[in-house]
């Protein structure tokens, strides 16, 4: 695989891209995030440390997210449950607490590149269309009815969430974390607010379900629709 390794530790990155080389990858070595969100083309996946000096390493991978669906593996200093949570919501396929071993990292490298490779079939659609609702993602516009429906960038953002994931509840943390970066109790209520507004807009009831005491979900319940469907064949 190529790979593209942000990082400001001389001596540890040395190491690390010297044995990811060994494992017949090659690597390339940047220091600012800056330079990955200009260079991320064109690689296989992105060691990402959040130790870079410009500026924070989450704020850096939300940005790439924005313009990409490469793989990404975080190294980072702390092994708590929240930095790990916080950094697989932000956009990260995985995360390793430094000192990583290169035995591990390589394995995982070449495992998020599998599963991602599967998942950016539906994440990598440019456009998702659910009944008469078509959304726009590379162009941020949404269509209802063939009408343009002006959103908010929050309303958006949290549309955008939910359409990669056909299907698939999100839970309010999950969405929090996407779209604001936390999610502590402090923006639950925006939350709450924007969403109510995002599904008046739409005006389509049923499309955006709201998952009683987790989350929200796009498009209907694929196992009440399989059962359904069941209960309808057997009658």
């Amino acid at each position: 695989m190529r790979l593209i390794m942000i990082d400001d530790e001389a001596d540890g990155g040395d190491t690390l891209a010297q044995g990811l080389e060994l494992h017949g990858h090659q690597v390339e070595r940047k220091h600012r995030g800056a330079d990955l969100l200009l260079a991320h083309h064109g690689y296989h996946a992105v060691i990402l440390d959040m130790g870079v000096p410009d500026m924070d390493g989450l704020q850096v991978l939300r940005k790439l997210r924005e313009v990409s669906s490469v793989p990404v593996v975080i190294l980072g200093e702390h092994a708590d449950e929240r930095s790990i949570v916080l950094g697989l919501h932000s956009g990260a396929d995985d995360y390793l607490v430094k000192p990583a071993r290169i035995g591990e990292l390589a394995a995982r490298l070449e495992a998020v590149t599998r599963r991602v490779g599967v998942a950016s079939i539906a994440r990598g659609k440019k456009t998702v269309t659910s009944e008469d609702v078509r959304v726009d993602l590379a162009a941020r516009r949404v269509e209802v009815a063939g009408e343009l429906v002006p959103l908010t960038r929050l309303e958006f953002e949290l549309l955008r969430v939910l359409v990669e994931r056909p299907g698939i509840a999100v839970s309010r943390e999950q969405l929090m974390d996407c779209v604001w970066g936390d999610s502590m109790l402090a923006v639950s209520r925006k939350l709450y607010v924007h969403m109510a507004s995002l599904r008046a807009k739409l005006n389509r009831p049923g499309l955006i379900t709201n998952i009683r005491g987790y989350g929200y979900r796009w498009g209907p319940d694929p196992y009440e629709t399989t059962a359904g469907s069941n209960l309808l064949r057997a009658v």
